[in-house]
């Protein structure tokens, strides 16, 4: 029966780790640029974007395809930047245990 209960326990120590986790991910910001910087993203640890940032001596009325390049970019690195930190985070809360672990969120 111990080894029901140390399974148990344990399942609530990673529980309580995971919410944890989700709760500091909000608090996070991941940044990433592209175009030498003339378009910058700010991401969450969820990567959800929370700012972006546009030079505007990139603006260019006739090249806004150039402009949607950069932006998705920038975006794109920095959600991937985000869940990259998140899942090193998982793997520290779960010992290295396997990222499919059924009740455990998925974010990405």
């Amino acid at each position: 029966m111990t080894d029901i209960s140390q399974l148990m326990q344990l399942g609530q120590q990673l529980q309580a780790k995971m919410t944890e986790l989700q709760e500091s991910l909000e608090t996070r910001s991941i940044s990433a640029s592209s175009g030498g910087g003339m378009v910058a993203v700010t991401v969450d640890g969820k990567g959800q974007v929370r700012q972006v940032k546009i030079d505007p001596t990139c603006v260019d009325p006739r090249d806004v395809e150039m402009l949607e390049d950069l932006v998705m970019a920038a975006l794109s690195e920095a959600q991937a930047k985000a869940q990259g930190e998140y899942e090193q985070e998982v793997r520290k809360a779960t010992g290295g245990l396997p990222m499919n672990i059924p009740g455990l969120p998925k974010l990405f």
